[in-house]
């Protein structure tokens, strides 16, 4: 029995001391890096934001009289022509105010008659001193009277017929119905303001976007600048147009000054409706056929073991780069102005490019520092304006985990390199 606890004691040592080794020790030296390759292609600089597409050119049309719709013959999406009837307003009360107009004015024909005629046989006494001249100025005075209200009386009549016109509803425009306000039957009021009846698209085959762009960007939109877009309709379909305006008014919105900028696009293959939110991107700046490296690149941090190597690396091929200088600094020396292989050629701005460092594997395997001149950027890649070591193919390194992180994320990580090197310093890459 002795001699069994024993064993199993044993046993359970050996496993402690397994255990240690596999995840304590290997936490402690495991690394994992992860590669990347540098490509070439071509890199935008965008500025990204939304906007409500609409039609070019939109009519509402209302009316001018209130009364009972009686008669619609349109409805929503119909194709109308300019001076189409659209709708009928009940012509009752109207027809009645016409005839209403007609009797006053016939009446005021008749009183100017009367007074025009007497006044006439007053001007012929008057003259032989028959009347005063009191009774002339009386006479006369009634018929300008007169002939003030006939006035009125045919103004009456021309609004009474005015408006029984207005109770014809026609299209002031050819275009397309987006949108009708009533219904047969339904009455509407035009006291104080003009109710909508109908919203008339004209052309429907160019669209509009109105973006509104943040004061930070605005400066860089233009006139004539290229536009692509996405609506969430046809989220596999890009869109495009063109900057047609830039509106000075702004408008603010919790503290945020933004500019409201129309776009132009064409829609003839009508994907695009009146009310959808557009994704929109103005290009900027681009590049094309240039060296790509992955933004993750610029932002690695190697451990001091990983330093050291490099450094050892670089400075053994020290006298091959320089010709046998005698430099220890373990910095390579700066790249030459001007363009290099692997980069555009093109000068650089002091705002739009900089010097950065990236780690690299070259041919032989080794991890070496190179450093580089980067451009535009898109937010996932960068653009390489100059470089002497790095072209395209070349090996970078985009990530770095060590020790107990490292170990924590082996089973789930599905991407980069994982290795042990119990001798020390970094593992060699593995693809």
């Amino acid at each position: 029995m002795k001699k069994k606890r024993i064993i199993i004691g044993a046993a359970v040592i050996c496993l402690i001391a397994a255990a240690y080794f596999v995840f304590g020790n290997s936490a402690e030296t495991m690394t994992k890096i992860t590669i990347a390759k540098i490509s070439r292609g071509d890199i935008n600089y965008t500025i990204t934001c939304t906007g409500t597409i609409e039609a070019t050119s939109t009519v509402d049309v209302g009316t001018q009289v209130s009364g009972k719709i009686t008669k619609l013959f349109v409805d929503f999406n119909s194709e109308v022509k300019k001076g189409q009837l659209l709708a009928i307003i009940d012509t009752v009360t109207l027809v009645a105010q016409v005839r209403d107009a007609k009797a006053n004015l016939a009446k005021a024909k008749a009183e100017y008659k009367q007074k025009l005629t007497l006044h006439e046989k007053n001007k012929k006494l008057f003259e032989k001193n028959f009347i005063s001249e009191l009774d002339f100025m009386e006479s006369e005075t009634n018929v300008e009277s007169v002939q003030a209200s006939l006035s009125s009386a045919e103004s009456a009549l021309d609004k009474a017929v005015q408006n029984l016109d207005y109770a014809y509803i026609y299209a002031p425009i050819s275009g397309r119905i987006i949108d009708r306000s009533v219904e047969e039957g339904q009455t509407v009021a035009a006291s104080m303001s003009t109710p909508t009846l109908f919203t008339i698209a004209q052309d429907l085959s160019s669209m509009r976007i109105l973006a509104s762009v943040d004061e930070s960007d605005i400066g860089q939109i233009k006139e004539g600048q290229k536009v692509k877009f996405t609506v969430q309709a046809y989220s596999d379909k890009t869109f495009s147009g063109d900057v047609t305006q830039i509106r000075l008014k702004s408008s603010s919105s919790s503290n945020v000054v933004n500019y409201t900028v129309v776009i132009s696009s064409d829609n003839r293959e009508g994907f695009l409706l009146p009310g959808m939110t557009a994704t929109v991107d103005f290009y900027v700046e681009n590049r094309e056929n240039v060296l790509l490296l992955p933004n993750t690149a610029l932002r690695v941090e190697p451990s001091e073991k990983l330093l050291t190597e490099i450094q050892k690396n670089m400075e053994a091929d020290r006298p091959k780069i320089s010709g046998g200088s005698n430099d220890k600094s373990g910095t390579p020396p700066p790249p030459p102005q001007g363009g290099m292989p692997g980069g555009n050629g093109i000068s650089q701005s002091k705002e739009k490019s900089s010097f950065k460092k990236v780690y690299f594997v070259d041919e032989n395997g080794k991890y070496k520092m190179a450093p580089v001149v980067v451009g535009l950027t898109d937010g996932k890649n960068t653009e390489i304006v100059m470089s002497r070591e790095l072209k395209e193919g070349t090996k970078i390194i985009t990530g770095i985990q060590d020790s107990e992180e490292a170990a924590s994320t082996k089973k789930s990580s599905n991407s980069g390199i994982m290795n042990s090197n119990p001798q020390g310093g970094p593992p060699p890459p593995m693809m």
